[in-house]
């Protein structure tokens, strides 16, 4: 698991080199053929592992209720949310700290409990592992969406 979470680690920089280096009105930006945005994008993917990994396992994901339900999967990007820098800033160390804090709990052993859990791939989660390996997964989908957004904004 130590491994897994590395590498997700290893992830989780590049959506914060993303953050750091489009310019907040580009993170917000939704190009024509497009649904969401970056912000979005790099948001859900923090949303989405805390209510896989803690949820789930039938304790309080580390996020605000209101920024999981912004977020979440069905959601929609807000339209005329702007962030400020000091959220895109919030955002950045929380999609670090989210992972780190995560392996510190896998240490204490507080995942005791999982709701088995059916993805919209297809995909069976039956205890932490399993979801964190298809987090990662899920996450590596949406640095996907990513890119093509930064290809359709030109940047």
């Amino acid at each position: 698991m130590d491994n897994l979470l590395d590498i997700t680690t290893k992830t989780r920089e590049l959506y914060v080199k993303f953050l750091t280096e489009i310019p907040i009105e580009k993170l917000v930006e939704i190009p024509a053929g497009f649904n969401n945005n970056i912000w979005w994008n790099a948001a859900h993917v923090a949303v989405t592992q805390q209510l896989l990994v803690y949820k789930l396992s039938g304790l309080e994901p580390h996020l605000s209720e209101a920024f999981i339900n912004a977020y979440r999967k069905g959601s929609v990007p807000d339209t005329n949310y702007i962030p400020t820098q000091e959220e895109v800033d919030r955002l950045k160390a929380s999609l670090i700290e989210l992972i780190a804090r995560t392996k510190a709990d896998m240490g204490l052993g507080v995942f005791k409990a999982y709701q088995p859990y059916l993805t919209s791939a297809g995909v069976t989660l039956n205890n932490v592992t399993d979801a964190m390996t298809f987090n990662l997964v899920h996450e590596g989908m949406h640095i996907g969406s990513i890119l093509a957004l930064k290809k359709a904004l030109g940047i």
